[in-house]
């Protein structure tokens, strides 16, 4: 009786502490994938401006991850790339 009451509390225990270490990683993750959809929307809609003025920036992976990790500043960043180096 005893024993089984140890093993319920052993492995109680052992989940915690294997949610406790994947949770973190899991949640970097998901945030990054939603920072990277907000990203392609705000280079979508800096297209769909600047289409006005001849104005585009690339709709690619690489854009959308850099505008997911700087959010606001890497777009700056990006139009400031644009128009700097053409």
């Amino acid at each position: 009786m005893n024993n089984t009451i140890i093993v319920y509390l052993a492995c109680i225990c052992f989940l915690f502490i294997f949610g406790k270490v994947f949770i973190l990683p899991i949640k970097t993750i998901v945030k990054l994938i939603l920072n990277s959809v907000l990203g392609g929307v705000l280079i979508f809609v800096i297209n769909l401006i600047g289409n006005m003025f001849e104005f585009h920036i690339g709709l690619n992976y690489i854009t959308i991850v850099f505008v997911g990790i700087l959010g606001v500043p890497g777009a700056i960043l990006l139009m400031a790339l644009k128009l700097f180096l053409g």
